[in-house]
Order: C-alpha cells, then structure tokens, then sequence
C-alpha cells in the first residue's frame, strides 16, 4: 500500500515528563528497524536536546482550554488537527514510552491508506477498544472529533475518561486493530503473573514488534525491575515479605501482582 511513498512517524512531547530523552531513543528505535525513506515528526513546545534528524513542529493550536480530568490524557487531540505541520496523508503516530523489539514496515503496509488502525486495548477485552500508544490516521482525517470534542471538552473527558475510548468509538469510518501479536502491551502480555513473577523476567513475546507501557509503569522501571520511578527497587523476598507491612501502599492481591524481576532486554532495545 504505502510502501514506495516516504513512511511519516510522528510523536508528541509537552511539559517536562517525557522530554529528549525519549524523543531521541524513539528516533533511533525507528531508524534501527525501518527501511528508508522515512521522516520522524515530533510536535512539540521544546526543541532543545532533540537530535538533528529529529523534525520538530510547533504543538497544533487549540481553540479551547483542555480538560482537567482524574484519568486520561487529552493534550493528544490536538494531533486531530486538520493540518499537521507540514505532513500529508497517513502518519503513524507513536508514544514517547514505548519500545520497538521488531521491523515497523508492516505498520505502513497494513490495511487502506484512509482507514483508522490502533492497537487492540487488552484491558477490556469485552469492548471494541483500541489503544492511541501506536496508530495510523491521514492528517485531518480526525478532524471532526476535535470539533466535537471543542464543543463541551469537560463532558466529553467526563463521558469517556480516555482519549483511545473517544476515538474507538467517533473515529470517521470507524476503525480496525493491528494484527494481534505485533503490538503487546507489557504488564498483560510480557509480565508473568503471580508468583511466577518472583522467580521470572518479563519476556518479549512471540511476534511482538512494539512494546506498550500505558499507565505507571515505564521502560527505566522495567529494566529497574520496579512498578513505578517513586517505588524503591526491592529483592524479590523483601518485597514478599512487605504484603504484611504498615508500608504496604495497595492491597494485598495487588501488591503481590505488582512485583517484576529487572527485565534487561528493555534496556537493550529501549536505547540510542
């Protein structure tokens, strides 16, 4: 489909969470693993630290103030922009937190170029829900849900608390999921569960070409071997033993789920 034309990857960064540190390690995960030609977008209100290859747009304007929410991450809306920068046609868009294990081609070759692809949300499987961290849209294709979303932004958060529900469900023409394996999602399909999650590293699984990380837990947490930056690195046997203590800060089931070994591989493919 889109094989002989230049392969566009975009991402965006905002604030000081993420900064360019990740934008650069994405870029060179995309050079190692794509066949040329192709251009890598970031949109973004800091250039500073981006590597030279690295194409830098200004964040689209929004005529309207974000919403303030409890969960959810909406500064994202504004890749549904009518124009962005200076791209045409379909972009695959990419969050700063994820990590390529595979070849990306297949993400430009599969499906219609004007169709909406997102990666299958494995957290409700009962839902036709796709996750935002990798998909591919053509620039002002989404359009029509930045006006919609314009129009009363506080009660449409509130509605649908995440931005990939909101998409899932008012993407023009609807949308399509990536094949299954080539995007997995590391606590659901690379952690093992408990309590082979004492004794084993999270693994890269079969087929897999890009690691997702929604929510806490990161790339550095998981070479760390730790759910979150603020929690201290722990011995398997310490953090056992810490299902019984005062310092316990989530419930027992879950504090015993939420244990992983350091898992090296991220840090041999999460890197420049």
């Amino acid at each position: 489909m889109l094989s002989e034309e230049v392969k566009q990857i975009i991402c965006i960064n905002w604030g000081t969470k993420y900064g360019p540190l990740y934008v650069n390690r994405l870029y060179a995960m995309v050079s190692r693993n794509i066949t040329p030609p192709f251009t890598f977008t970031c949109f973004t209100d800091n250039t500073h630290g981006m590597r030279s290859e690295v194409l830098t747009e200004p964040l689209p304007v929004l005529n309207f103030e974000l919403p303030v929410t409890k969960r959810g991450i909406w500064p994202k809306c504004r890749l549904w922009s009518k124009n962005l920068g200076h791209l045409s046609g379909p972009v695959l868009f990419l969050d700063l937190d994820l990590v390529i294990t595979g070849p990306l081609d297949d993400f430009f070759s599969f499906g219609e170029e004007d169709q909406v692809i997102l990666a299958r949300n494995p957290s409700n499987p009962l839902e036709r829900l796709g996750q935002t961290s990798v998909y591919r849209f053509p620039v002002g294709k989404l359009e029509p849900l930045l006006r919609q979303f314009s129009a009363d932004p506080k009660a449409i958060a509130e509605k649908y608390r995440f931005e990939q529900r909101f998409v899932s469900q008012n993407a023009p023409g609807g949308i399509r999921f990536w094949p299954n394996r080539s995007v997995r999602h590391f606590r659901h399909h690379c952690r093992p569960l408990f309590p082979l999650n004492y004794f084993r590293s999270p693994e890269v699984p079969v087929g897999a070409k890009i690691i997702i990380f929604p929510g806490d837990l990161k790339p550095q947490d998981a070479i760390d071997g730790r759910y979150h930056e603020n929690e201290p690195i722990m011995s398997p046997i310490d953090h056992f033993k810490q299902v019984f203590s005062s310092e316990r800060n989530r419930g027992m089931f879950a504090h015993l789920r939420h244990f992983i070994l350091p898992t090296r591989w991220v840090d041999e493919y999460w890197r420049e």
